[in-house]
């Protein structure tokens, strides 16, 4: 499996409406993935449920879809993008993780690779950039 491409960030996510609106028209999905929140509020039912134990609990309303799934030990990242993002080609991160940093800067990102150069791209460019198997070598 194709792992996605992730970048780690410091803002919200509707600051990164046009990269996921660029992204979205070359038909590319991308996912956002909160590390080190408290995953809350759950609604009570789906608490109540994994408190049991079941192994997913899911709420279905208008337009959307949450659930809980309790987890033993520590998150594996590989394990979470596996599992939730399969398709993204691009998994905004907030959270530590080990990957290159993505900001805000006027109009357009910035990348930060590690121990690399920075470098900038326009919302279309930086979508673009997603297709290649290693946009930030």
């Amino acid at each position: 499996m194709k792992l996605p491409h992730l970048l780690r960030v410091e803002d919200p996510p509707e600051r990164f409406a046009p990269l996921i609106e660029a992204a979205r028209t070359l038909s590319l999905r991308t996912g956002w993935l909160e590390l080190g929140g408290t995953a809350h509020p759950v609604p009570p039912v789906l608490e109540a449920a994994a408190g049991l134990g079941v192994l997913r609990a899911v709420e279905v309303g208008e337009g959307r879809t949450v659930a809980v799934k309790p987890l033993r030990g520590a998150p594996v990242l590989k394990d979470l993008l596996r599992e939730h993002f399969r398709g993204c080609a691009l998994v905004l991160v907030r959270g530590e993780v080990e990957a290159p940093g993505l900001r805000l800067e006027g109009e357009g990102f910035v990348v930060a690779p590690a121990g690399a150069a920075s470098r900038s791209y326009t919302p279309e460019k930086l979508a673009e950039t997603l297709r290649k198997p290693h946009p930030w070598d």
